[in-house]
């Protein structure tokens, strides 16, 4: 998937040209079609929600109800996209939208709101980023277009959960957490209050609602924004153009308090739960399993019907090494909510950690169907290699060894070990430059996070009568992670800058 999207990209790059802007009508730089745009949005869109805390489905009448304000505004938008509009079971208060249109909301946001009117101006704001190319525009510029080549997997700062999403998901992520410019956002502002007036809204909606997030912002702590809000950073000044555009537009319009409350009313009811259930969260992540199973026990008796809390308990479990509780809990999370990926990753760990392979490889493959992530892929790799299976062992690893922090060195240390005998090129690299008598000095770096041995290379080179020969060097070694050694060959003359005539053809662990 990530290969695909990276070849759409660059392909596209390569045509290159301008387009016009469907909401401003400006002509402006673009590397990525429409096509290409909804391709995206439609790969990442099942991927982000997962990583956002999944659907939140306990009130599937507050999303129809969403998704119905929603679709009033795509109607008078400037530019027809499959728009498609989903609630998050996540308390962050943020919403985001991929290219192509695909939109998302959090509950946490949903219960910072007041009234429908409010709503049209969020979902109005992520119409105009869809519409307006924001996203292609961040690619062209190739903001996004760097970050994936280099293929590192990041942590999607919108989410519950402290997992790492690879592959083509880590693509999407990108794209839904990358920040705005301030033109963009300011743009998205303004042409979302219009469509606001056009389907009807108060655009004083739009007033209210950065007045609030101004409000939150001032008083919490500095990360709850850089953390969740980062990519819509709240201001005075947005609040000072929304009171301008407001007052540029026609009076009247509705605000639906009244139906905003009643489709809100179940939401609000069980918000007591989710406020301590986010508790625990960050008592687990604090390290503190015994305070976070406490909030989780207080969650479930407040709001029973919630999986997540039965989630939070399992890991509270996990944590202290209770792996058999932890996965009761897990299975209680499947009956209620049967597609969430964290469910089957969690009870897979805990399934490993107790011998079960067969049973935990099913559940975590189930995982990264949903959500392809590091730890699953790295679980999957132990798995393969335990039963034999050393080649599809090395494909999970390689997968992992592209993303970031402590698994990923682990699976780079596990590649190594299983794969280096086999293909030595791959983790050690390699230099020439003569001496100073022009002889070819070879130099080898350890490019991998263990000592190596027993290097073998072939340097090819023409003879004085112009015949050309192979000759195989050793470096004894051991090189340390990071090191290097260099041969001197005897071979010459070698000029500088030359081609390195080398093939590294084995090498061994050294310990």
């Amino acid at each position: 998937m990530l290969q695909k999207i990276l070849s759409i990209v660059i392909f596209a790059s390569i045509l290159g040209g301008c387009a016009v802007n469907p909401v401003t009508g400006k002509r402006e730089f673009s590397i990525v079609s429409e096509a290409q745009e909804i391709q995206m949005g439609v790969a990442n869109y099942a991927y982000m929600q997962q990583a956002g805390g999944g659907e939140y489905d306990i009130d599937p009448e507050l999303t129809v109800y969403v998704r119905g304000v929603g679709n009033k505004l795509a109607a008078v938008s400037d530019r027809p996209l499959p728009y498609e509009f989903t609630v998050l079971n996540s308390s962050v208060p943020n919403a985001w939208a991929l290219p192509g249109g695909k939109i998302a909301i959090n509950r946490g946001l949903l219960t910072e709101m007041n009234s429908e009117a409010e709503l049209a101006a969020v979902m109005g704001h992520e119409i105009v980023h869809a519409a307006a190319r924001h996203s292609a525009q961040q690619m062209s510029r190739g903001l996004l277009l760097q970050a994936a080549v280099i293929g590192t997997a990041i942590m999607s700062s919108d989410s519950d959960y402290a997992n790492l999403a690879i592959g083509g998901a880590n693509v999407g992520a990108q794209l839904i957490n990358q920040r705005y410019g301030r033109e963009a956002e300011l743009e998205s502002d303004f042409y979302g209050m219009q469509y606001m007036s056009q389907a009807g809204y108060d655009p004083q909606g739009a007033v209210e609602l950065q007045q609030t997030f101004v409000r939150l912002s001032e008083g919490r702590a500095t990360d709850w924004l850089s953390g969740l809000f980062s990519s819509h950073p709240p201001s005075q000044d947005r609040v000072r153009a929304n009171m301008q555009t407001a007052a540029a537009l026609p009076d009247g319009g509705e605000a639906g308090v009244a139906r905003y409350r009643a489709a809100m009313e179940k939401t609000l009811d069980t918000k007591p739960a989710y406020d301590v259930y986010a508790e625990g969260r960050k008592a687990l992540a604090e390290k503190n399993h015994a305070l976070a199973l406490q909030k989780a026990e207080e969650a479930i008796d407040l709001f029973p019907g919630e999986a997540h809390f039965y989630g939070l308990r399992g890991d509270a479990r996990f944590v202290a090494e209770r792996y058999d509780m932890a996965i009761d809990n897990y299975d209680i999370a499947i009956q209620r909510r049967a597609d969430f990926f964290q469910y089957y990753l969690q009870r897979g760990l805990a399934k490993e950690k107790l011998g079960d392979n067969l049973s935990a490889r099913t559940d975590l493959e189930r995982s990264n169907e949903l959500l392809p992530t590091a730890a699953a892929a790295y679980s999957l790799g132990n798995i393969a290699g335990e039963l034999g299976d050393s080649a599809k062992a090395i494909e999970y690893y390689t997968a992992v060894a592209n993303s970031q922090g402590d698994i990923a060195v682990a699976a780079r240390d596990k590649l190594v070990r299983m794969d280096l005998e086999e293909n030595p090129a791959k983790y050690i690299q390699f230099g020439c430059y003569p001496n100073r008598d022009s002889d070819l000095v070879v130099a080898i770096a350890n490019a991998t996070n263990v000592s190596i041995r027993d290097v073998y290379f072939v340097v090819q080179y023409r003879d004085s009568s112009g015949v050309t020969r192979n000759r195989e060097e050793r470096i004894r070694g051991p090189i340390g992670p990071g090191q290097r050694a260099d041969l001197d060959t005897g071979i010459g003359p070698y000029p500088e800058g030359a081609n390195c005539p080398v093939q590294i053809t084995g090498a061994r662990i050294a310990n």
